[in-house]
């Protein structure tokens, strides 16, 4: 049971059809970063200086009234070569809203992120990326964002770096045990997240890249 908190076995996603809980390369060795919930001003920045510092690309799920407030952190995410996807305007969660208002904050999200920048609207051109607030929404929701074209991402490994209750230590053992080829790595960049998750990415990411991972984007 104690597996349930970091990472849902195959059987168990297999429930969640279309959506993507991991991606594994044939060729090669890939794991994928993710953060959720910026980009804000406390602590988007410090994570991509460490991204940065270790030349590392990761792919952030974007809260639309974030970006909103803070289109200066958002262009920086653009223009350091990062993937987007779309959080909810909001933050909102499925269970909370009718479809059609689930729908109106994604739509709102998508506005955002492709009103920014050009690049932007390249890149998503052919693949949008979607995670749900929470890792939840309901089957009608999903299906409705799937008809959209869009590409749901949860994850593989759950770092819990929102919980006060467990140290980047704690954090770094959860990444070790659990990553496996294809894992999506799942971050957050929120006020919650903090310190804990600035502490922690530079021993993860070097862990990693000594077991032989190659770090991409979505």
């Amino acid at each position: 049971m104690i597996r349930l908190l970091y990472q849902f076995p195959t059987w168990m996603q297999h429930f969640y059809r279309g959506v993507t809980w991991r991606q594994v390369m044939p060729d090669r060795r890939v794991v994928y970063l993710t953060f959720d919930d910026g980009s804000i001003p406390e602590v988007t920045p410090a994570i991509l200086d460490v991204l940065k510092q270790y030349n590392v690309k990761a792919t952030f799920f974007v809260v639309g009234e974030n970006i909103q407030k803070y289109a200066y952190i958002y262009a920086r995410v653009i223009e350091e070569g990062h993937r987007v996807g779309n959080h909810t305007y909001h933050h909102v969660k499925g269970s909370k809203c009718s479809l059609n208002e689930y729908l109106r904050e994604v739509e709102a999200c998508e506005e955002e992120i492709r009103s920014q920048d050009s690049e932007v609207r390249i890149q998503n051109s052919e693949v949008r990326l979607f995670r749900p607030p929470y890792g939840k929404m309901t089957g009608r929701q999903k299906r409705a964002i799937l008809d959209r074209g869009y590409k749901i991402v949860l994850w593989d490994v759950l770092t819990h770096d929102y919980n006060a209750h467990y140290s980047p230590e704690k954090m770094l053992r959860i990444v070790q045990r659990y990553t496996r080829d294809g894992s999506i790595i799942n971050f957050h960049d929120s006020v919650k997240s903090g310190q804990r998750t600035i502490e922690v990415l530079p021993k993860v990411i070097e862990w990693l890249q000594a077991e032989g991972y190659q770090i991409e984007v979505l």
